[in-house]
């Protein structure tokens, strides 16, 4: 494989960082689950792009997992990168964090892994760089994603219509 066909998982980092105010929140006062939805999708977004360097769209959305409310006045880290790739696919880990900004408490409020595909100039399907990962947390990722593709494709099939 040519070396410029491959890059490292921390290249498409990307990071995005927003306080939570009362008109992203439900009547309970805390954060409506499409809005985060949504930040995780642009952050996801760049990050397959910057690893692409080309256009990228959403192609899946998996193990989208709520794990605790965000609540009015935090701020949340909307943190993504790309785990693995196929010819024209990458996977994209996103995760979620919430602060309190007060007490300083932090944790981990949502997490999920998305599917971008590359195009190129026409709207077609493009190949897309390798991605080699070096973390711990990457290597984990990466070693587990082919079975989560294959889950993903097994689904889709699953779901045509004939």
């Amino acid at each position: 494989m040519r070396e410029e066909t491959m890059k490292p998982a921390s290249e498409s980092r990307t990071i995005m960082t927003q306080l939570i105010f009362p008109l992203d929140t439900n009547p309970y006062e805390t954060m409506f689950g499409g809005k985060v939805m949504e930040y995780m999708d642009k952050v996801a977004a760049i990050a397959a792009m910057r690893h692409a360097r080309m256009q990228a769209v959403t192609a899946s959305t998996d193990s989208l997992d709520f794990l605790a409310p965000i609540r009015v006045g935090e701020v949340i880290e909307v943190e993504a990168f790309v785990t693995w790739t196929n010819r024209s696919s990458m996977e994209v880990y996103v995760s979620v964090s919430s602060e309190n900004l007060f007490s300083g408490l932090r944790k981990t409020t949502v997490t999920a892994f998305f599917t971008f595909v590359g195009l190129d100039e026409n709207g077609k399907p493009a190949s897309v760089p390798t991605v080699i990962p070096t973390t711990d947390e990457e290597k984990k990722l990466h070693a587990s994603a082919p079975e989560r593709y294959a889950l993903r494709k097994k689904r889709k099939q699953d779901r045509r219509v004939e």
